[in-house]
């Protein structure tokens, strides 16, 4: 029996993945959870294709998560009258927020957020197309900007737009948004995620929209805006999970910052016991090429190394040529770095002090394993809470979370190491259960009566936040009942 991989892999649904039986192949490959892009695609769209993967993983056997992403307010300029246009250094450009929407020409372009003009000064330094074209800002009137380009390109339609240093002030949900938020309830996501974050009131205010909707997914902040870094940690608390979102970032902050900003974030969130996702230009050269370079392998496996919880494919799997490969590298690489020993010892929280007698509990089941030749931890949870304290700890041991709700099933999908399955713990003593328990285990053939497991669960069954025991047991003591039980019990 395998070792499952420890690290999840995200793949962004698109076009790419619309081809025949790819939703099945990209199960087979090991993808963990899908992401639907609101900037892309209609409602049709999104539902087909979430439905069409859940299908696939339900006759694999598997659990496959849902992340909706919501567009935010994607600041672009507007269109060209004749196509692309190729910008000369030392060319005077203007961004005009007065310009009809596909007027723009060699000398100007229009703008999508008419508030530019209030968010940028003399000397500023503007982005367009991911960093590809900078322009520097000269003056600014009510209604346009007067640039100088500082790096020349070639510039096409609705290229985005960033200002160096961040700063610009559009709020983190749009009407769109909205809509989008009510769409994801529809769809039963596990995850929303959030762009453009600035403040821990965006997560807040993205929360109270999906409640309102009669949604409970978790929710991801993307941390991409240059003015989150100096709140970083008041975000993480804010939110379920992050994603560092390496693209917009990468623009706002300089591309030297990025790998520290990084390192930094995915630490915050494991400290935090928060989740977090590893994302953006991770395989990209698979979009046209059936084999990943040398740097993007080790791009993955130093997020594996840094205790990422997972990594995504965007273009890669939405319309890429080979989707399904782009998911079997990734998985190669990260069963490869999760090796490393760095990868599987941890020094996390021993010298704090802990929140409450579950996290305690959880901890030391993760203690307990580490040290003994034990095959697998077994929490039998409600909310997933227990099982996520647990993936916080370097661990070369696998969780299994035993619970009867789907939403749990559905969002620990995104934890380190942890790994969902059905199981309703309500019927039956404590002793019936535990043997019902191993026998789902053995039939999935995740371990064998011989093996030795860390069990954690609540005095009361089925009652969320309860988790108040640890047991090491052996499988065939278990199925034998009570009496036979093992002196480890």
């Amino acid at each position: 029996m395998p070792t499952p991989r420890r690290t999840k892999i995200i793949a962004t649904l698109g076009p790419a993945s619309d081809g025949p039986n790819m939703a099945a192949r990209l199960v087979a490959a090991g993808v963990d959870l899908v992401r639907i892009n609101f900037s892309h695609g209609t409602v049709a769209d999104h539902r087909r294709r979430v439905e069409t993967v859940r299908q696939a993983a339900r006759e694999a056997g598997r659990q496959v998560g849902v992340l909706a992403d919501l567009q935010g307010p994607k600041i672009r300029i507007e269109g060209f009258r004749d196509g692309a246009v190729d910008l000369e250094e030392g060319a005077p450009f203007t961004l005009d927020t007065t310009l009809d929407k596909d007027a723009g020409d060699q000398e100007r372009v229009g703008v999508a957020y008419p508030e530019l003009v209030r968010d940028v000064h003399a000397g500023d330094t503007l982005l367009l197309d991911d960093g590809r074209v900078l322009l520097t800002v000269e003056a600014v009137t009510d209604t346009a900007i007067r640039c100088r380009v500082a790096t020349g390109g070639r510039l096409s339609n609705r290229k985005g737009l960033n200002r160096l240093g961040g700063g610009l002030s559009a709020e983190a949900l749009t009407d769109k948004d909205e809509a989008d938020i009510r769409t994801a309830v529809s769809l039963e996501a596990d995850y929303l995620a959030v762009s453009f974050v600035r403040e821990p009131a965006d997560v807040h205010r993205a929360r109270e929209l999906l409640h309102a909707a009669g949604g409970n997914a978790g929710i991801v902040a993307k941390m991409e805006r240059a003015e989150a870094m100096d709140g970083a940690v008041d975000i993480i608390e804010a939110a379920d999970a992050i994603m560092v979102a390496r693209g917009d970032l990468g623009v706002e902050i300089g591309d030297a910052a990025l790998p520290q900003v990084q390192k930094r974030l995915i630490q915050q969130a494991r400290d935090l016991n928060r989740v977090v996702i590893t994302a953006t230009q991770m395989m990209e050269s698979m979009i046209d090429s059936p084999l990943p370079t040398r740097a993007e392998v080790f791009d993955v496996a130093n997020a594996v190394l840094d205790g990422t919880d997972a990594v995504m494919l965007s273009a890669e799997t939405a319309a890429g040529q080979y989707p399904d490969g782009a998911v079997a590298a990734m998985d190669r690489v990260c069963r490869e770095a999760e090796k490393s020993r760095a990868a599987t010892e941890s020094g996390h929280r021993l010298e704090c002090r802990f929140g409450s007698a579950e996290e305690a509990v959880a901890m030391a089941a993760m203690y307990t394993a580490n040290h003994l030749p034990v095959k697998a931890i077994i929490a039998l949870t409600e909310s997933g809470t227990t099982a996520l304290w647990m993936s916080r700890i370097r661990s070369g041991i696998p969780i299994y979370a035993l619970t009867r709700h789907p939403a749990t099933q559905g969002r620990v999908t995104l934890y380190r190491g942890v790994y969902p399955i059905a199981f309703d713990p309500t019927h039956g003593d404590a002793d019936s259960v535990r043997q019902r328990l191993v026998k789902t285990l053995l039939e999935k053939q995740l371990v064998t009566e011989d093996d030795h497991l860390v069990l954690t669960f609540g005095s009361h069954m089925g009652v969320a936040g309860g988790t108040d025991t640890m047991k090491v047991v052996k499988v065939g003591d278990l199925l034998e009942g009570p009496e036979r039980a093992s002196p480890s019990d």
